[in-house]
Parts: structure tokens; C-alpha cells; sequence
């Protein structure tokens, strides 16, 4: 009984480092992938793990991961984006630029006085 604790808690660290370089290498994947549709330059080829938590999903308990990675436009400039997986599932990926929403700027045309 002495010895399995140990045991699993190894197995257990085992798996979740390979579980973490699996949800790597998927994140690194998705970075790439978009930023050549975009043809925008994905920088260091490599994604940084910014933030790791825990998701309940229909599925059960899933490792909630933020990936954060940098590219740039016509290799001008750093600006950073940020890939979110939910077990190796994508939740969110994000340039880091605003949406069309966001970019909007009202005109209010006021006629001249005369």
C-alpha cells in the first residue's frame, strides 16, 4: 500500500506532462496553420503557456489551458495573440486585434450652420 501511492502519483505526473506537450504541439499547430491563411509570420515557431486551469465540460473535468504566442504583419512589429484549449479541444483563438465591432467609429454629420 506504501509503495502505490508513490506510484500513481508518478503515473499521474507522467501523464500530465504528456498531456501538456500533446495540448502543445496542437496549439503550436493551430498558431502556424492561421497565421499562414493570414499570411501573417508566426514568430520563434512556439506557443508560451500563460495560464492553466481546470473547465467542467459535458464531458467531465477538462485541463483549461492559455497558450500565448507572437507573430508579425509583413515583419513589422510584434504583437502577440493567444490560443485557449480545453483538454485538446480549441476554445478560443485570438490575434489580439480588435473586432469589427470595436473598430467602428460612429460619424455624426452636423450640417453647417448658416
Amino acid at each position: 500500500m506504501t509503495t502505490l501511492v508513490p506510484l500513481l502519483l508518478l503515473g499521474l505526473l507522467i501523464w500530465f506532462w504528456l498531456d501538456s506537450a500533446r495540448a502543445r504541439e496542437i496549439a503550436t499547430g493551430i498558431c502556424q496553420a492561421a497565421c499562414e491563411q493570414r499570411n501573417l509570420q508566426f514568430l520563434d515557431q512556439t506557443v508560451a503557456l500563460r495560464r492553466i486551469g481546470l473547465r467542467w465540460t459535458q464531458r467531465g473535468i477538462r485541463i483549461r489551458r492559455l497558450f500565448q504566442f507572437d507573430y508579425s504583419e509583413e515583419g513589422v512589429g510584434r504583437r502577440d495573440g493567444h490560443v485557449i484549449l480545453v483538454g485538446v479541444q480549441l476554445e478560443e483563438f485570438s490575434l489580439g486585434l480588435p473586432s469589427e465591432a470595436d473598430r467602428v467609429v460612429p460619424f455624426r454629420h452636423k450640417p453647417p450652420d448658416h
